[in-house]
């Protein structure tokens, strides 16, 4: 798509550059310009590798340009990283017992769902087996019997106040509310269900149950996340990043950058690497736990380079990177650059263009796609 849209704009540009006859943009590019079709000049690669493009193309297609500037950078590590929750505001709903899920007051909460702190998501009613649910009745019968005839033990007693001793009655009342509560704690077994709060507030992340569904006990029922308190978790493989870090970020998605805040690291390795943990500085955009994320840290130590959007580079036939030039009014110049990532949003380019050259920073990728 990329590239017709390009060709368009080329075609409607070189007609748009012969009517204007010998006007100074024509007269600019006369020494340099390939003739096409009917004497026309219109954008071509030149046989140098590099790019004629006429100025009615550039304004068109949105070419912009900036001065290379040498100066001292912070180099930079480049991490695999993956986007976790923030473990003060976010939180699992797991099985205390083995149960049959009936739906909370609400129903059963969707993904997506915002939740508050000890909201009731859901209830678990036991189960048990034939035999275990047997000896409960039959315990609950036991004690319901003795609890009957302790009261009128107690009722008896009570009738000979003053007859019989007073620590008798004591004695005969205490066991009678200590079979009371016997009873309705077994009783309770047989009928209750136990309800599953929400530990945090935020939304549902995850939710894997349904009505009538029977889970085993520490089964992670529902996950519940804070969006805008988010984390992120790289791997490094050298202790001695973690007292050399002076910044980070992450690179999203189309050229944008994520800043992030260094809080921590691990101590002990975890599948030979060193967990590092990020905060994601506010607004945050749309993000998904465990989605995957390049974190670039910048470190204490410094490089001589020039500093350039990531849109800046772009690659050739031979798979080199390179970035244009602007070599004249219109033409452009492909240089092959060493360069390092310098955060999520730009690269120091240390070898491949001198101070003062004008780079293109919009619309290289156009340039490149010209032939």
């Amino acid at each position: 798509i990329a590239v017709a849209a390009v060709s368009v704009l080329l075609a409607v540009a070189t007609s748009a550059h012969a009517d204007e006859g010998h006007g100074a943009d024509q007269k600019g590019g006369a020494e340099h310009a390939p003739t096409g079709a009917g004497g026309n000049a219109g954008a071509q690669r030149l046989a140098d590798g590099g790019v004629f493009m006429p100025k009615a193309v550039q304004r068109q297609i949105g070419i912009r340009t900036m001065p290379a500037e040498m100066r001292d950078l912070a180099r930079s590590i480049e991490l695999n990283g993956r986007v976790i929750a923030d473990p003060n505001a976010g939180g699992r709903v797991p099985a205390s017992q083995s149960g049959r899920i009936e739906p909370g007051p609400r129903g059963l909460p969707t993904l997506g769902q915002k939740v508050g702190k000890g909201e009731v998501l859901a209830y678990i009613k036991p189960v048990a087996n034939a035999i275990e649910l047997g000896n409960q009745r039959a315990q609950l019968a036991e004690i319901t019997s003795q609890h009957a005839l302790t009261g009128k033990r107690v009722t008896r007693l009570e009738a000979l106040e003053g007859s019989v001793p007073q620590k008798e009655i004591d004695a005969a009342r205490a066991e009678f509310a200590s079979l009371a509560e016997r009873k309705a704690a077994v009783g309770a077994s047989l009928i209750n269900r136990e309800a599953l709060a929400a530990p945090v507030s935020g939304v549902i992340s995850a939710s894997s149950v349904v009505t009538g569904q029977v889970v085993e006990a520490r089964e992670v029922l529902f996950e519940i996340v804070d969006p805008q308190r988010l984390m992120v978790e790289a791997l490094a493989y050298d202790a001695l990043i973690l007292a050399d870090i002076a910044g980070a970020s992450a690179a999203l998605p189309r050229g944008a950058s994520l800043p992030l805040a260094f809080v921590g690291g691990a101590q002990q390795l975890r599948e030979q690497a060193l967990p590092l943990v990020f905060r994601i500085k506010p607004p945050l955009p749309p993000l998904a736990v465990g989605q995957p994320l390049k974190v670039v840290a910048q470190t204490r130590r410094t490089l001589k380079g020039v500093a350039l959007p990531l849109a800046a580079l772009t690659r050739n036939g031979a798979g080199d990177t390179v970035v244009w030039v602007h070599a004249s009014a219109e033409k452009f110049a492909a240089r092959k650059v060493r360069f390092q990532a310098l955060d999520g949003g730009r690269a120091a380019v240390i070898e491949g263009i001198a101070a003062g050259e004008r780079v293109v920073t919009d619309g290289a990728a156009a340039i490149a796609q010209v032939r």
